[in-house]
């Protein structure tokens, strides 16, 4: 394991214990979460992987406070995100956690550049500011020229693109990337994996991507594989590529 890696393995930043999630009541009740414990590092490149209806999505949805448990509790930067009234929640979410969606979650009406800075705005930063930041990042993924373009205008890869850039506009210490590679080819999908990488690394920026996409197997330094509710399984990088989980 790299040594960045090693000196950020006590710095934890997200935590969860004995989290379960149940939906519906009685004989409908399905168990989504059934007592998951675990540890993210700061700086570190976490995969959650499992089959449809594993809990995947769930403990993603738990873990970015999209959702809160049934039982047990999560905590972000040490706080029990459970306990925060829906303005701190609302505050946690802007300040120290980014999202990126499979489906980009654009806003159609707007251009790439005032996709990326709405959620400066929202946390109160001054426009000219806000435009200055908001180019910086757009030249970081690649995208400075394409800045006054429309969603529609723009393809699935540099609609990505602007849904990463945006996801760093308050320079949160955590992203949540949901299935970032689920609509793209091949090709796009792997320059998406190959930005959130290097982002990973130069921002120090923790990332924690819910996937099917063994591809992103190769970048992340541990797998925690879900099955039934459950976290069956946690793997390093070496060892995914021992079992022939990786991609070659």
């Amino acid at each position: 394991m790299e040594k960045s890696r090693e000196a950020n393995t006590q710095d934890v930043v997200v935590r969860t214990v004995d989290v379960a999630k149940q939906y519906g009541e009685g004989e409908a009740a399905v168990r989504a979460l059934n007592g998951v414990t675990c540890e993210i590092y700061g700086g570190e490149y976490l995969s959650i992987m499992g089959p449809s209806g594993s809990g995947k999505s769930t403990l993603f949805n738990m873990i970015g406070g999209l959702d809160k448990p049934s039982e047990g509790s999560v905590f972000v930067n040490s706080v029990d995100i459970a306990e925060l009234t829906a303005r701190e929640l609302a505050f946690l979410r802007c300040h120290t956690i980014g999202y990126i969606f499979q489906t980009f979650n654009l806003i159609t009406v707007r251009t790439a550049l005032e996709n990326v800075t709405l959620p400066m705005l929202f946390a109160g930063t001054p426009p000219d500011e806000a435009e200055v930041r908001g180019m910086e990042l757009l030249d970081l993924v690649g995208l400075g020229h394409r800045y006054h373009h429309r969603p529609t205008e723009l393809s699935g890869g540099q609609q990505q693109r602007v849904a990463i850039a945006r996801s760093l506009a308050n320079h949160p210490r955590i992203i949540l990337a949901d299935e970032p590679t689920g609509n793209l080819d091949l090709k796009t999908g792997q320059e998406i994996i190959d930005l959130l990488r290097l982002l990973n690394r130069d921002q120090n920026v923790t990332i924690i991507s819910a996937t099917h996409d063994h591809k992103m197997l190769d970048v992340s330094d541990r797998i925690f594989h879900i099955r039934d509710g459950k976290l069956a399984k946690i793997e390093t990088k070496e060892e995914a590529i021992a079992s022939g989980h990786a991609a070659a």
